[in-house]
C-alpha cells in the first residue's frame, strides 16, 4: 500500500465554521482504492500557510500529498502559489489531465509536482470535484510515486514497447 497525506486548505475548516467534507471524502476514496491514508491535516488559505504545510508534510516522506481547496479564483485561493513555491519539478501532464474531467476544470489553477520524494497534487475544494480530479490520474499515481526513489520501476502495462517517455 502506498501512503497518502491529505491537506485541506480552508479558512472555514480551520476556524470551525465549515465541515471538512472534501478531506473526508478523499480519505474514504483513497482507502477504497487501496492506499494508506497516513495523515490528514488542515491549513488556512494563502500561499504562505500552504507552502509551510507542504514542507512539513513532505519532510522525510515518500508518497503522495493531495491538497483540496484554494485552486480557484477566490481572493484567498492561493494553493497553487504555495505549491509552486515549494516544488522541485512541476508535473503539468497530471494537472492537465485533472482539468479535463469537467468543464469547470478550465477554471482550475491547480498545480502538480514533486518535492523531494513526495508527489503533490492540488484538487478543488468541492467534494465532487476533488474525487473526479483524483480519478483522472489515480491509475498513474503509484508509478509516479515509485519513480521518485527508484527510476527502475517497471512501466505500467499498456505503454508501448520501445517508446521513450522521458523516464
Amino acid at each position: 500500500m502506498l501512503p497518502v497525506k491529505i491537506l485541506t486548505v480552508s479558512d472555514g475548516v480551520v476556524h470551525g465554521t465549515r465541515e471538512d467534507k472534501s478531506g473526508a471524502i478523499l480519505e474514504a476514496h483513497f482507502i477504497e482504492a487501496g492506499w494508506d491514508v497516513v495523515e490528514r491535516s488542515v491549513t488556512e488559505d494563502g500561499a504562505g500557510p500552504v507552502a509551510e504545510s507542504l514542507r512539513g508534510l513532505a519532510a522525510d516522506y515518500h508518497g503522495l500529498i493531495v491538497t483540496t481547496g484554494g485552486t480557484g479564483f477566490g481572493p484567498r485561493d492561493r494553493t497553487p502559489e504555495g505549491t509552486r513555491a515549494v516544488i522541485d519539478r512541476e508535473a503539468p501532464g497530471l494537472a492537465e489531465a485533472m482539468r479535463l474531467v469537467n468543464p469547470l476544470g478550465r477554471l482550475s489553477r491547480a498545480v502538480c509536482g514533486t518535492l523531494d520524494t513526495a508527489l503533490i497534487i492540488n484538487t478543488p475544494g468541492s467534494a465532487k470535484g476533488c474525487v473526479e480530479t483524483v480519478d483522472a490520474v489515480i491509475d498513474v499515481l503509484p508509478h509516479a510515486v515509485k519513480l521518485l526513489i527508484d527510476n527502475y520501476d517497471p512501466h505500467p502495462s499498456g505503454e508501448g514497447q520501445g517508446s521513450s517517455h522521458g523516464h
